[in-house]
């Protein structure tokens, strides 16, 4: 992120950074919950489940598109999983924008490539020789800004926590006139002082909520901004300049699929934070433990995570590479935009991080415990920033590394 660099570099400069967050109910959300629905019942079926799964809808048509390797595959009826997830989410009928029990459901997922699959796994091999799924680069970060222990952006902390608070509300039936789908975008004002970025204030917040019909715009409003908004939000960051845009575009009451499309893997930077962060285009949804787009991209995080936690830095970005069936990365880089701690430097950082990590796919998988049917739900409200004891690479490690004067 050079233009973060040249921020930081400036002295008492403010700026405004905005990010956004994308309700479950949302099209593309509900493309991923489908494809990581699968993930989770492959491995729940066979652990080892190497597949690549993607969703695209639109109107009352959803396709299930993808390839699987694994036993018993039998096992797993992918049209019942996609209208499981659909019911759950809250579309159970026509004027939601899609209905899990008349939509059409297509597939077409044969077999994983063997070309493919021998490439990422040598069955003669150790499985500690597990090659990369994938070439590509990928990214973690972490900030202390946030001042608590998710080590998250507070621009895009504030988005994600705004569409689950309209989830849980929208289920519990607090809110009778919710629909499911939904957005979040919310702008914060920062400052720098040296290399310090620093949160003062939020500039705007914008929220879009599908409704029922004849729900006047200005219950919606006063009602998001005190019910959904401000539980959210701590009062010392909203001030009188603060703006709230409640449904800009006005009536909100066809959504869903019946709206717009959806498909896999199309909001990469909502799931991962909102901006803050290089991003290496690989999305997660759908794609086995060893799919390295995935565990790389949480593994990274991790890293990044343990390092800010250790109060080496207060600002880390770690950047991983790999070609796909080697084991090894092909680059670690670290930076920490000019916030190390007195003493140290990034290189220090990256010795550090060579000391207490383990980059090869295997190693990984192994530690984060990723070979579990967990993914569905990191779909929604953001990978990262959200403290469940299944997100192990959102559980700081204790690192060992010499201590400067």
């Amino acid at each position: 992120m050079e233009e973060s660099k040249a921020l930081s570099s400036e002295e008492g400069k403010t700026f405004y950074f905005a990010s956004e967050s994308v309700g479950e109910g949302h099209p593309d959300k509900l493309c991923d919950q489908i494809s990581d629905a699968l993930v989770d019942a492959c491995i729940e079926v066979d652990p080892d489940s190497i597949l690549g799964m993607e969703a695209v809808m639109k109107g009352d048509l959803v396709v299930l598109l993808g390839e699987i390797s694994m036993k018993d595959r039998e096992k797993v009826d992918a049209p019942q999983i996609a209208r499981d997830v659909i019911k759950e989410v809250g579309y159970d009928c026509q004027e939601t924008g899609l209905d899990y029990q008349t939509c059409r459901i297509v597939t077409k997922i044969p077999m994983q490539s063997k070309e493919i699959t021998d490439a990422i796994r040598d069955r003669k091999a150790k499985k500690e020789d597990l090659g990369a799924g994938d070439q590509g680069m990928m990214f973690g970060y972490a900030t202390d800004e946030s001042g608590d222990d998710s080590f998250h952006p507070l621009s895009h902390l504030f988005a994600n926590r705004i569409t689950h608070k309209l989830c849980e509300l929208r289920k519990s039936g607090d809110i009778e006139w919710l629909m499911p789908d939904c957005k979040s975008q919310v702008c914060m004002k920062y400052k720098t002082e040296g290399t310090t970025v620093e949160p003062v204030s939020v500039h705007y917040v914008i929220v879009s909520t599908q409704h029922k019909l004849g729900i006047d715009s200005k219950e919606i409003e006063a009602t998001v901004i005190e019910k959904v908004i401000k539980p959210i939000i701590e009062d010392k960051y909203l001030t009188e300049e603060t703006k709230f845009i409640i449904n800009p575009s006005g009536s909100f009451v066809v959504g869903g699929p019946q709206a717009v499309s959806g498909l896999t893997g199309r909001k990469i930077i909502s799931d991962t934070y909102g901006g803050w962060a290089s991003h290496g285009g690989g999305c997660f949804s759908g794609k086995d433990p060893s799919k390295i787009d995935r565990t790389a991209s949480y593994y990274a995080r991790y890293v990044a995570k343990s390092l800010v936690a250790s109060g080496l830095a207060k600002r880390v970005m770690v950047e991983l590479a790999y070609a796909i069936s080697v084991s090894d990365p092909l680059c670690v880089h670290v930076t920490s935009y000019g916030t190390v701690k007195e003493g140290y430097t990034d290189e220090d950082l990256l010795e550090v991080t060579k000391n207490n990590f383990n980059f090869r796919p295997y190693q990984m998988i192994e530690e984060l415990k990723m070979r579990r049917p967990i993914f569905k739900k990191t779909t929604v409200f953001g990978h990262f920033g959200r403290n469940d004891p299944d997100f192990q690479w959102e559980c700081p490690k204790k690192l060992e590394f010499p201590e400067k004067e």
